[in-house]
């Protein structure tokens, strides 16, 4: 039986794709660098702060340009209104549901831990995770299995009582890494490589096929 649920955050419980977009071109634009469509940044999505910004970079990444953007985007990314980040509408319902049931919840993302945990405290306050675990510059960042297996020896559950919930390869990854099942969403950021990945459990369209699991 399955106890433990593990979610990843961006794509999967919230939907904030466009205020990264707004922020990215901004930041591209005062290095005059070339902007990104919607379509073109999704496929950087995944892995940590300097991944993401390497690949939004492209064929001019390299240290120097790498650390100019990723300062330039931080700056600008916090110190926005972040209006466009919202959960998804099922989300708390979902939540709510397995929480019902008795599942145990928790959040591994490669979001910074101090972004990650504001958002979880303007909607989320009122939901019992067992750990809410963002991306920390001390600690190994997904795929590596380092805050999944955390968060599995503090909610007290083995690898075979957990399931990994994401929207990408990285959520992927992680969940092998770490020796969980993995459920792949597909109203987030991923491709049709992650949704036919064989590793997964299932590609789910809607949050009720996620509660059947549990």
């Amino acid at each position: 039986m399955k106890k433990l649920a593990i979610f990843d955050f961006d794509g999967t419980l919230f939907d904030s794709v466009e205020d990264v977009i707004i922020s990215f071109n901004k930041a591209l634009t005062i290095h005059d660098f070339p902007t990104l469509t919607r379509e073109e940044l999704i496929p950087c999505l995944g892995g940590d702060i300097d991944d993401i910004v390497g690949k939004v970079l492209g064929k001019n990444n390299n240290p120097q340009n790498l650390e100019m953007l990723k300062e330039t985007y931080l700056n600008i990314y916090n110190s926005s209104e972040k209006e466009k980040t919202i959960p998804f509408s099922f989300s708390r319902g979902l939540l709510l549901e397995l929480s019902e049931k008795g599942v145990l919840l928790a959040i591994n993302s490669n979001r910074l831990n101090y972004s990650l945990r504001g958002f979880i405290a303007k909607y989320f306050s009122d939901i019992d995770f067992v750990c809410v675990e963002g991306h920390d510059l001390d600690y190994p960042s997904k795929p590596d299995p380092y805050w999944a297996n955390k968060i599995m020896e503090k909610a007290g559950v083995l690898p075979d009582e957990a399931i990994y919930i994401g929207d990408s390869s990285t959520d992927i990854q992680t969940a092998k890494n770490a020796g969980i099942d993995c459920l792949i969403v597909r109203w987030g950021y991923g491709s049709q490589n992650d949704f036919e990945d064989d590793y997964i459990l299932d590609c789910v369209e809607s949050p009720s096929e996620i509660v059947k699991y549990f």
